[in-house]
């Protein structure tokens, strides 16, 4: 089974076309979810059976305790999060994906390098 990525809304929609088939990846404006607030949105992703949310948002780690969640948050750091930019770099986004260790909750990709 293919795990399942969600795109946070500071991420380009078109973002997920550009993932391999190793994931099934769906934004928060596929599902409706873009005016749901941080808490909320973790919820209805546990509901969904969502595992990981990509963001680009360095506060989320913060303002929620994940532990209360069966989810995976992924930081994308990056100087650039428009399409044009991050397209070109979604095969790094996968390999740190991959390099996640299977017992954390929250994980960083440093795109900047």
């Amino acid at each position: 089974m293919r795990p399942k990525l969600l795109l946070d809304e500071s991420l380009p929609n078109p973002l997920k076309k550009d993932f391999s088939e190793d994931y099934e990846v769906i934004t928060v404006h596929d599902l409706g979810w873009a005016s749901l607030k941080n808490g909320e949105l973790l919820s209805a992703m546990t509901k969904a059976g969502i595992e990981y949310l990509l963001t680009v948002d360095k506060n989320l780690q913060h303002q929620q305790n994940l532990d209360k969640f069966p989810l995976r948050l992924v930081l994308i750091r990056t100087y650039d999060n428009r399409y044009k930019a991050l397209k070109l770099l979604v095969s790094k986004i996968e390999q740190g994906l991959r390099s996640m260790p299977s017992d954390a909750k929250f994980w960083e990709i440093d795109l900047r390098g």
